[in-house]
């Protein structure tokens, strides 16, 4: 089997992320496969064409007759279009792939009689979990939230004593307790801060509390979560009172962080232009589900906003920033889900349409949609095509408080 994988940085521009790593590559070659990448993956963050070498990879300088060859690709983002009219007939595509959003690409490759395998759909079961790529990447982006917000304000995160008096330690709210919120609290808290944190199910107060963080608690009522242990969707009618519960302490918040968002629609707005009035100047908001619409009013995909000299952050493709870990991370779930499904006599990667993990995140394959949420949008001709380069982290319906923003992955 030969397994192709691209450079994206010439197609997203601060995309330094890579499918495959040197000692994953390595790994998959003892397998019995034939690896080429294209010529400078990894350069980004100092891996060369010589390590790719070194562990038995084939270098390419010429990026569509890689795809034309390829019985799989593997990538970080979804496929231009002229990428997928490169790929052969039967190829298989790995990668976060974005499909509520990207309806339109969804059936050119379904055309292309492609079979594509979506990162954001593996299920959310114990037996996947080594392929889970959203909480990889969101773990990441928790972490990345938190330095950002450091290196944007002008206190220091840890109480300090010094000669003329003593530092109070900044106060830091996080709003989500999922993958990306608890790396995020646990990271605020290393760095000395004061952390409070809220989410709408209070069964994960014990997280926030055995992170050294204290939980907000706030009667929504009876909210839930699906089946998968996400935070279900509110009514209009709780989300304006988690507003309210969360508006003092916003205000009193050195630094808000904001994590919600929703499966295949926009992100809930949770911080309004009110609550920001309240807060201290100086103050810092990140906005992680801005590539989604944004949880907080006025946020601006990769920018940098001053309201009432409040700076709300809405940096897009936070685990970028931590390109090595998220690329070793990244490369290791697609290694574990191709290890997973390998045939050892054929010495290729099967894809076997009845195990329930490739039920979940197969998405095309024998030149049809197969996944019967997205073969439902893509059969309403009145669905709004809206290509997308960013990555969503999302996977259940309705408020996720979890995996939740690279964004993207």
């Amino acid at each position: 089997m030969h397994i192709a994988v691209p450079d994206e940085i010439r197609l997203y521009p601060g995309e330094k992320r890579i499918a495959v790593t040197p000692q994953t590559a390595e790994k998959l070659i003892s397998k019995g496969a034939r690896i080429t990448i294209e010529s400078g993956l990894g350069s980004a963050f100092g891996v060369s064409n010589d390590d790719f070498k070194a562990a038995g990879a084939e270098i390419s300088d010429d990026a569509s007759a890689l795809l034309a060859d390829a019985d799989l690709v593997l990538r970080v983002r979804q496929p231009f279009t002229e990428h997928v009219e490169c790929l052969k007939k039967g190829a298989i595509q790995i990668s976060f792939l974005d499909p509520f959003n990207n309806i339109d690409l969804v059936r050119r490759i379904a055309a292309q009689d492609v079979s594509a395998i979506s990162m954001e759909m593996i299920p959310r079961t114990t037996r996947a979990q080594k392929m889970d790529a959203l909480s990889s990447q969101a773990n990441l982006a928790g972490y990345s939230t938190v330095i950002i917000a450091a290196e944007r304000l002008s206190k220091v995160f840890p109480m300090m004593m010094t000669p003329a008096g003593t530092i109070n330690p900044v106060r830091v709210f996080i709003i989500g307790v999922g993958v990306a919120g608890l790396q995020a609290i646990a990271t605020a808290k290393r760095l000395g801060a004061r952390v409070e944190a809220f989410d709408t199910r209070p069964v994960v107060a014990e997280q926030v509390q055995s992170l050294g963080a204290k939980f907000v608690k706030i009667d929504l009522g009876d909210t839930g979560q699906t089946k998968d242990g996400y935070a279900k969707e509110l009514t209009p009618e709780q989300l304006e009172r988690q507003r309210q519960g969360m508006a003092k302490v916003c205000a009193n918040a050195d630094v808000v962080i904001t994590t919600a968002q929703l499966f295949g629609r926009p992100a809930p707005r949770i911080v309004t232009a009110d609550m920001i009035r309240k807060m201290r100047p100086g103050s810092i908001i990140v906005d992680m589900a801005v590539e989604s619409g944004g949880n907080v009013e006025g946020s601006e995909p990769d920018k940098e906003v001053d309201i009432n000299g409040v700076c709300i952050i809405g940096l897009g493709n936070l685990p970028s920033r931590t390109a090595f870990h998220a690329s070793q991370v990244y490369a290791s779930n697609i290694f574990n889900m191709i290890d997973e499904y390998w045939d050892v006599e054929a010495k290729s990667f099967k894809l076997d349409r009845d195990d329930e993990i490739i039920q979940g995140c197969l998405i095309t394959h024998g030149g049809e949609i197969v996944n019967d949420r997205i073969k439902e949008l893509a059969a309403d001709e009145s669905k709004p095509v809206k290509p997308s380069a960013v990555l969503k982290i999302a996977r259940e319906p309705g408020l996720k408080i979890g995996n939740d923003a690279p964004n993207a992955p």
